[in-house]
C-alpha cells in the first residue's frame, strides 16, 4: 500500500475533512486516481484514503480552489505554507495537487513504523523470526540487537547513528516476508 505523509499539525484538518488535498513540490508523486493510501500525520497512521486526482502545474498556476482543498484560506496562505516546508519555492517550481478522499479513520492512531510490516509490530516479527527462521547471520545479529536495545532508534545508535535504521528495517522486512511465506504471519492491515 502507498503512503501520504503529513506534518502533525494537519491531522485534525484531515480527519475533519477540511484538508482533502496536498500540494507537493518537485517530482510527481507516484500516485494515480484509485490508489488506496495510508495517511500519516505526526508519525502516526491516522486513516486510509483513496486518490481522486493528481494534477501537475507550477506554483504560479496554483489557485484559490487548490488552496481550499488543501485546507488553506487562499492561494497566498498555501504558498506561504509551501515556503515553510520546502527550501526553494518560486513561481516556476513544479507543483502537484493530490486530491484524496478519506475512506477510513483509525480509532486509535497507529505508529507509522508499524505499518511498514502490514500492521504487524516489529517486536513480534523479531521474536517470530528468531523462533521460526534460519536467518542469515547478519540478519540474526541485527534482529537480536533490535530486541536487546528495545527500539529501532536505540539499535541504530548502537550501530553508529540514526541513519543506520535502514539496516534493521531491511532485516525485519526480509524476516517478515519469510514468515509470511511460511504462513506464520500475515497482513493485519
Amino acid at each position: 500500500m502507498k503512503h501520504l505523509e503529513f506534518d502533525g499539525r494537519y491531522a485534525e484538518a484531515i480527519l475533519r475533512g477540511k484538508k482533502r488535498a496536498t500540494v507537493r513540490l518537485g517530482r510527481k508523486p507516484n500516485l494515480k486516481p484509485g490508489d488506496e493510501v495510508l495517511i500519516h500525520s505526526g508519525g502516526y497512521a491516522i486513516g486510509k484514503a483513496v486518490i481522486e486526482r493528481v494534477e501537475s502545474k507550477t506554483v504560479a498556476e496554483l489557485t484559490d480552489e487548490d488552496a481550499f482543498l488543501d485546507g488553506f484560506s487562499g492561494r497566498e496562505e498555501l504558498v506561504n505554507a509551501l515556503k515553510s516546508h520546502y527550501k526553494y519555492v518560486n513561481d516556476d517550481s513544479p507543483a502537484h495537487v493530490v486530491v484524496f478522499r478519506l475512506i477510513e479513520k483509525f480509532e486509535k492512531p497507529v505508529t507509522s513504523s508499524d505499518y511498514a510490516y502490514e500492521g504487524n509490530l516489529p517486536l513480534e516479527i523479531a521474536e517470530n523470526a528468531l523462533k521460526y527462521l534460519d536467518l542469515p547471520e547478519e540478519d540474526r545479529k541485527l534482529i537480536e540487537l533490535f530486541l536487546k536495545a528495545g527500539s529501532l532508534r536505540k539499535a541504530a545508535y548502537r550501530l553508529g547513528g540514526l541513519n543506520k535504521r535502514y539496516l534493521i528495517r531491511d532485516a525485519l522486512r526480509r524476516a517478515y516476508e519469510a514468515l509470511k511465506a511460511k504462513g506464520i504471519m500475515g497482513p493485519k492491515v
